[in-house]
């Protein structure tokens, strides 16, 4: 519930935040209401295409059965996960010039074709966002059942909510947080996500490889925990189960799982202490 809560929140943020910006571009110009017309039209295109997504993605996922499917869904968890990582260069990069790239790129489509350019633009932005939150919930959530799978589509209209909320908030003051710091918030919870959906996409793997016939030590490596912690701080509720959802913590990690876990972090935060290096020395 709360990984779905909190990526439907933060991609309808993203995607209400660009849709305000170009509405607020297109009222002020000639036909505006013309233009805003257009505008809707494209969100519509683009969720449309989202739900053809979410669509595929679920025919998928019932069509295969056993290693098919653990092996597809590992596959969606491990995508989701390089997406969130991406997601958060990207931002890194754009986030502080979001508005004035959206405004010139609206210029320049309605400059060639008229509303359609802004069309296009709505359209590619909502699916955009769309698409990764379908690829997001479903690397997180392939796995529920029953009340789980209930409670997790609760979690996503609460995140629905919650953007709407979050927005308001926003725009009507920035005594309480801005969006810059908003947008750096969610780049940590997105990147603690991140490990979450790899270390889970790992852990199948991990199983499938367990039925393979393979030396004695993968089997150590995939199958024995290093340690159990469970007294201590449990991944099955409360605060464990928190982080479990939330940064991948597991009481009783594999050696597979740790190794894949502890090298997440360095990568990430290698790559993104050089794209903020880049981006002092290359300011855009």
């Amino acid at each position: 519930m709360n990984q779905s809560m909190f990526i439907v929140w933060r991609e309808s943020v993203e995607a209400l935040l660009v849709i305000g910006i170009l509405q607020a571009w297109a009222s002020q110009q000639d036909r505006g209401n013309r233009l805003v017309k257009f505008l809707l039209g494209g969100v519509v295109l683009g969720l449309m295409l989202s739900g053809l997504l979410a669509i595929l993605i679920l025919f998928a996922g019932e069509a295969m059965s056993g290693s098919a499917s653990e092996w597809f869904q590992a596959s969606l968890a491990l995508v989701a996960s390089l997406l969130m990582v991406q997601m958060v260069g990207w931002m890194h990069r754009h986030g502080p010039a979001l508005k004035h790239d959206l405004r010139q790129h609206a210029d320049s489509h309605l400059a060639r074709r008229s509303g359609l350019g802004l069309l296009l633009l709505a359209m590619l932005a909502v699916s955009r966002e769309g698409s990764e939150t379908v690829v997001f919930l479903y690397g997180a959530g392939a796995q529920l059942r029953g009340p789980q799978l209930g409670l997790f589509a609760v979690g996503g209209v609460m995140g629905l909510v919650l953007s709407a909320l979050t927005l308001v908030l926003l725009r009507s003051s920035h005594r309480f947080i801005s969006w810059g710091r908003f947008f750096a918030l969610s780049e940590v919870v997105l990147l603690m996500l991140g490990a979450a959906l790899l270390v889970s996409g790992t852990e199948r793997i991990g199983g499938q490889l367990l039925a393979l016939d393979l030396p004695e030590q993968a089997y150590s490596l995939f199958g024995e925990a290093l340690w159990d912690s469970s007294a201590v701080l449990s991944d099955s509720h409360g605060l464990g189960s928190f982080l479990a959802s939330f940064a991948g913590y597991r009481a009783t990690p594999s050696g597979l799982t740790l190794l894949v876990w502890l090298g997440y972090w360095l990568v990430v935060g290698g790559w993104l202490q050089q794209r903020t290096a880049d981006n002092l020395a290359c300011p855009t």
